[in-house]
């Protein structure tokens, strides 16, 4: 069953799926009763939202709603998997918590088959969040503010103390930067002036900057503004540990060996610090890998020796023994809260921050489905995949809607949004929602992050990538609009090659 919700309907929708699941007694009593808390401040927000009653807001039919969730609370088991399209919202977080109710609702928690799981954005997320890539905790989430937390680092680490204030969010640069909170950015694997949200303020924002390294593999839009540029090795070309959504530790290995006097990103990052006077002395890879498993107590038993050549071990894994061969679901018992319950909760829906207006009557949501891989570095430059899409990319437009504004299949258009506009080329279907466009972010001309504006939810900072108030506009001389997408890239392709070469 597929529900083509309107966008930015999110908790809406599952607030009315709440209502019907209790209404119509589907609930497991027992494991809401047993193992969660809560339930009646829960259930005293769904009362509100009858399936008819949101209608208007999520463009689905209440018989729709009904029959969602009927399948979902009469399954036998069953498994709750998002992605960026519920997490890229203003009120993403509460959409996340309103899922998991859902599971807890329906006793679809700590047993096999079921669960909320978040699909990834791409290969290894888990993996980084896993290593403390984030700005509130160490590896193995633990919290930087507990002070017992920063003495065992801080000691492991041979340093006196380590902060007791979080770190910023990467969508919080532009602002920081302006108000000199942040003077310099080390940047690894990762191209902000291409994939952050209202692009002109990032730009403005590296400008500020004092000092701006990039540690890549390809040369980027981010790499041509960087002071320094620091070339690492591909996945192919060196070894580790990959996480996968599902918490598998899995051993990767070297494929082929670097050509030029090419260094892994731990080896650069281990003589820059050297450099600086902290000494980091690594032999391999193992010698990381044993230095975190001691200090994080649910990877302590992923020993490379148990993972193997083609082993996959689920933290947590806390014992060494080959007893102890991970965890294949979570929260058997109890739930990781003080008192082992878990929580209901959800909220009134809000609308989206960005607001539909006569000059920007069509919401655009920025999506990911072409042939090419995330911001497209690694992909950009194959002619295979070229062949498949290229420059400008596609704006999906229904059917409709391009019939109303005189636009074309395959014809070149103008997207305008309150921060800026890009050309790109109309793809006709009957597959989008009336009023709204669908973009892929990978495209260098058409990088429709040009239009998206800085709605940040305020629990996670996340851009309100998912909509965007926007207006789209036929071009009349189409060869003259062909010509100029071709100047602009062989413009961008001949500063990234300067770049490169300076």
């Amino acid at each position: 069953m597929h529900i083509a919700l309107k966008n930015g309907s999110n908790i809406a929708l599952l607030n009315a799926m709440g209502h019907v699941i209790i209404e119509e007694n589907l609930y497991d009593k027992a494991f809401v009763a047993s193992r969660t808390e809560g339930f009646e401040e829960y259930r005293k927000i769904v009362e509100g939202y009858t399936p008819e009653s949101v209608e208007d807001i999520t463009g689905v039919s209440a018989s729709e709603i009904r029959q969602a969730a009927r399948m979902y609370a009469q399954a036998k088991s069953a498994a709750i998997l998002w992605g960026m399209g519920v997490t890229q919202f203003y009120q993403g977080v509460e959409t996340v918590r309103s899922l998991t109710s859902l599971a807890m609702l329906t006793g679809n928690l700590g047993k096999p088959h079921a669960g909320v799981n978040p699909v990834r954005g791409q290969n290894n997320v888990q993996g980084a969040c896993d290593m403390g890539a984030l700005p509130d905790t160490y590896p193995g989430y633990q919290y930087v503010k507990d002070p017992a937390n920063r003495e065992k680092f801080a000691k492991a680490w041979g340093v006196e103390s380590l902060p007791a204030h979080t770190g910023y969010r990467i969508s919080e640069l532009p602002h920081r930067a302006e108000h000199g909170e942040v003077r310099a950015a080390y940047i690894m694997g990762e191209d902000p002036l291409q994939t952050d949200a209202e692009l002109s303020a990032v730009r403005k924002a590296f400008e500020d900057l004092e000092l701006v390294i990039v540690q890549d593999i390809f040369m980027t839009k981010t790499a041509s503004a960087a002071d320094v540029i620091l070339p690492s090795t591909s996945w192919g070309e060196h070894e580790g540990v990959f996480t996968a959504a599902d918490r598998g530790f899995q051993r990767f290995f070297k494929a082929v060996e670097p050509k030029w006097d090419l260094k892994t990103d731990w080896q650069i990052i281990s003589e820059i610090a050297t450099r600086m006077g902290y000494p980091m002395h690594y032999n391999n890879t193992q010698e990381i890998w044993d230095e975190l498993r001691h200090l994080c107590p649910d990877f302590y038993g992923a020993t490379y020796e148990k993972m193997g050549e083609l082993g996959f071990i689920q933290w947590p894994c806390r014992d060494t023994s080959d007893a102890d061969q991970g965890t294949s679901y979570l929260f058997k018992e109890k739930f990781d809260t003080p008192n082992g319950l878990a929580q209901f909760f959800t909220c009134d829906w809000v609308a989206p921050i960005d607001k539909l207006t006569d000059e920007y009557p069509m919401v655009l949501s920025t999506v990911r489905e072409v042939g090419h891989y995330s911001c497209r570095s690694m992909t950009g430059n194959c002619a295979a995949l070229a062949a498949l899409a290229d420059e400008p990319g596609y704006a999906q437009i229904n059917t409709e809607d391009a019939k109303r504004l005189g636009i074309e299949d395959e014809a070149l258009v103008w997207v305008h949004s309150r921060k800026g506009k890009i050309i790109t080329r109309a793809q006709v279907s009957d597959r989008p929602n009336k009023g709204a466009i669908y973009m892929t972010y990978q495209w260098w001309i058409g990088a429709c992050n040009e239009l998206v504006t800085e709605n940040l939810s305020p629990i996670t900072k996340t851009p309100e990538y998912k909509y965007c108030a926007v207006r789209v506009e036929p071009i009349a001389d189409q060869r003259a609009a062909e010509q100029y997408v071709i100047d602009e890239y062989n413009k961008l392709k001949t500063r990234l090659r300067e770049a490169a070469l300076a």
